[in-house]
């Protein structure tokens, strides 16, 4: 006698994307798959929102810029919802600003429109585990987004007295011009260190005046 066995439930998703074309075209990609049952097709954000809200799918597939409300604010209202839809953009761009905005509005995964179906699937698949799924394109760019250096960057009231220090002044003498205590002084020297990476005030002065960060006049 022999057990049969329970075919697998299909991930239903939804299609968000303004280009009917496009829309259709992914449409007929996935309606061979059967792992993949699409249950709604939006034509703007606000719509995809909406279809979440209503029919609560597995993965909502979104295009990035649309019409009414975007990509990025369909995601925001999606992952913020009560429906635990995660969502999966499928986009033309891929320049650093649109991938930041796509990730920081919680999507789950960010794909190029040049991804072939069975990466598509996967992906869709992926996705509904929670998964973070990156183009190879996109995941390079945030890779070397992450390796540059973060710019320093100096308050007013700390290149103030790194200005001071540079006219050979004390941390007493800055106090006064300043008219701050001198143990502000030194903690202000003391975060100046932190940010130049350095352990005096000459060294402080070189990097600051290297980097441009210090004006003299």
């Amino acid at each position: 006698m022999t057990t049969a066995t329970t075919p697998e439930i299909p991930l239903r998703i939804i299609l968000a994307d303004d280009h009917t074309v496009m829309r259709a075209g992914l449409a007929a990609l996935l309606a061979s798959e059967p792992t993949i049952d699409i249950v709604g097709e939006a034509g703007d954000g606000r719509e995809a929102v909406r279809l979440v809200e209503r029919l609560g799918p597995d993965v909502a597939l979104l295009d990035l810029r649309m019409p009414v409300l975007d990509g990025v604010g369909a995601t925001a209202e999606i992952v913020g919802g009560s429906a635990r839809t995660r969502v999966l953009i499928l986009t033309t761009y891929d320049t650093d600003a649109d991938i930041e905005r796509g990730v920081e509005a919680g999507a789950t995964g960010y794909l190029l429109k040049d991804a072939t179906r069975e990466q598509l699937v996967d992906a869709i698949h992926a996705a509904s585990r929670g998964e973070t799924v990156l183009a190879p394109r996109v995941a390079q760019r945030l890779v070397a987004r992450m390796r540059q250096p973060v710019p320093v960057a100096l308050t007013a009231r700390e290149s103030e007295v790194l200005n001071a220090v540079a006219d050979g002044l004390s941390n007493a003498e800055i106090g006064r011009r300043l008219f701050i205590g001198e143990a502000t002084v030194k903690t202000h020297l003391l975060r100046i260190f932190a940010k130049l990476d350095v352990s005096d005030r000459t060294r402080a002065v070189v990097v600051a005046m290297d980097s441009g960060l210090l004006q003299r006049r």
